[in-house]
């Protein structure tokens, strides 16, 4: 290979890589960038309340085609990701990071559902009654669960018995972190 021909090629996978680390430290950023900011005309893809009318952080799930479905509880979101008849691939799912936005009134702040970690069993109520808190932080959802009670869950550790109202969300067993 020829001295610039190895310049060039160096030169472009060091471009690679800066671009690599670059898009590594801002998952919030790229997030915020692939998920729709919902308007006072966004109605919840289950139920068709208004997303803005009620607290507690929101979700929407996107697909490789087509709109987005939202969500006014994290309850619905997951109860829809755990649908065994769900039939568009889901591309990705966002979550509000409840560290960084009001849970009286959320805006923006979107993370990646997958990657959140989330406050089961708090006094802290969505749309239909009990939800789940977002967060991005594990120091944030501790905070959160330590004010207004509950357990620090991962996305994989919510259960579908966790998405009935009436189980106890907060005696599930589930390990705290």
């Amino acid at each position: 290979m020829k001295p610039n021909m190895r310049h060039a090629r160096a030169a472009r996978i060091a471009g690679c890589l800066a671009l690599l680390l670059l898009l590594g430290g801002c998952g919030k950023a790229v997030s915020e960038a692939l998920a729709q900011e919902p308007d006072s005309n966004t109605a919840c893809s289950l139920d068709g309340m208004m997303l803005l009318d009620f607290p507690g952080p929101k979700a929407q799930i996107r697909y490789a085609e087509g709109a987005p479905d939202f969500f006014c509880d994290l309850m619905e979101l997951f109860a829809a990701l755990q649908a065994q008849e769900q039939k568009r691939g889901a591309s990705t799912a966002f979550v509000q990071d409840m560290g960084e936005t009001s849970w009286d009134q959320p805006r923006g702040n979107w993370i990646d559902a997958k990657s959140a970690l989330y406050v089961v069993g708090s006094r802290k109520a969505g749309s239909m009654g009990p939800t789940f808190g977002s967060f991005s932080r594990l120091e944030d959802a501790q905070a959160f669960s330590k004010t207004e009670g509950g357990k620090v869950l991962r996305f994989e550790q919510i259960t579908p018995a966790m998405l009935a109202i009436d189980s106890g969300a907060a005696h599930d067993g589930a390990p705290s972190h």
